[in-house]
């Protein structure tokens, strides 16, 4: 079972703000992923050891203006705002959590403002770049078909870095061009998978694998060269040397696949609802921060297409 594991430290004022009884909410009614309970743990023991030495021990006794002061320490220590707002989130949850049992009877976050993200863009690849680092892997080593088929996979189908490793045999349909995989919270979720990563997947599956495979596998599709199931940090590092193999001037990650993923699938005319569905988004604003289609291309899809776009004529009065 995943676990809220308190610091020693905190653990005087957990038992006041009840994180035992908040971790069995995230747990049990909101089955949130083991990754997510650990940020939860951090952003959490973080609030509460500055609440403690504010000699705050007590939820009830929290108010708008110290959880403002605490965002402040968290900005002056260079906290990135999207940190920031992840842990503003969480501290949310929690007082909201207070609130909806009737061990609280004024919610302090209700009022907290959250800091504003700049214009930092996610970044994602050119079509030309993409096909770059899909050929990256040397042909000849041993795991060629394995780390080929993991950057078509991810390519293909946008899937999270957690999805592809613990990604089953059993999750496998190969017949029918579909692959399951497991998102946040556990939610079970069907996707699509294009020719060329069905190709590169059967190739790997058929010459690679079996070799690979010395009964540690547990069903995973992807394992190291020991033979057991391939870890975040391995892929992550896969990408990020197949990117610099690629002479991509850019950081490349997994991420980075799911977002050129999207990216592309916009600019082809994808239905963002759709683009939702495929990335597993329980909320669409999650997917419209992939809406940063490069502004020329919008002005040449509309010069292209609208057809006053090119209109010297004007209503007149």
């Amino acid at each position: 079972m995943n676990e809220l594991n308190v610091d020693k430290s905190v653990e005087e004022p957990a038992r006041a703000f009840r994180l035992e009884q908040f971790q069995d909410y995230l747990i049990f009614e909101r089955g949130l992923s083991k990754r997510t309970l650990s940020a939860y743990q951090h952003d959490l023991e973080n609030c509460i050891e500055f609440l403690a030495r504010q000699d705050i021990t007590d939820p009830g006794h929290v108010t708008p203006t110290v959880l403002r002061t605490w965002i402040f320490s968290l900005h002056e220590v260079g906290l990135a705002p999207s940190s920031i707002r992840r842990a503003q989130s969480a501290v949310r949850t929690f007082f909201r959590f207070l609130l909806a049992e009737g061990w609280l009877s004024v919610d302090p976050t209700e009022r907290l403002e959250s800091p504003k993200i700049t214009d930092r863009l996610p970044e994602f690849l050119t079509k030309e770049e993409t096909q770059r680092l899909l050929d990256a892997p040397n042909p000849q080593k041993s795991l060629y078909w394995r780390d080929r088929s993991i950057l078509e996979l991810l390519y293909a189908s946008g899937i999270r870095v957690s999805e592809l490793v613990g990604l089953l045999i059993s999750g496998l349909d190969l017949d029918d061009s579909f692959i399951t995989v497991f998102g946040k919270g556990g939610k079970e979720r069907i996707v699509p998978v294009g020719v060329p990563a069905l190709l590169t997947l059967r190739r790997y599956l058929s010459e690679l694998r079996p070799k690979l495979d010395q009964a540690e596998g547990k069903g995973h599709v992807y394992l190291n060269a020991r033979g057991r199931p391939l870890t975040r940090e391995s892929v992550w590092k896969l990408v990020r040397d197949s990117g610099r193999r690629a002479d991509i001037n850019k950081k490349v990650s997994p991420h980075t696949l799911r977002h050129t993923f999207a990216t592309h699938l916009l600019e082809g005319g994808a239905d963002l609802a759709a683009v939702q569905e495929l990335l597993g988004h329980v909320d669409i604003s999650s997917t419209q921060i992939y809406t940063h289609v490069d502004r020329e291309y919008l002005r040449q899809i509309h010069g292209k297409y609208h057809p006053r776009a090119q209109s010297t004529q004007y209503v007149s009065d």
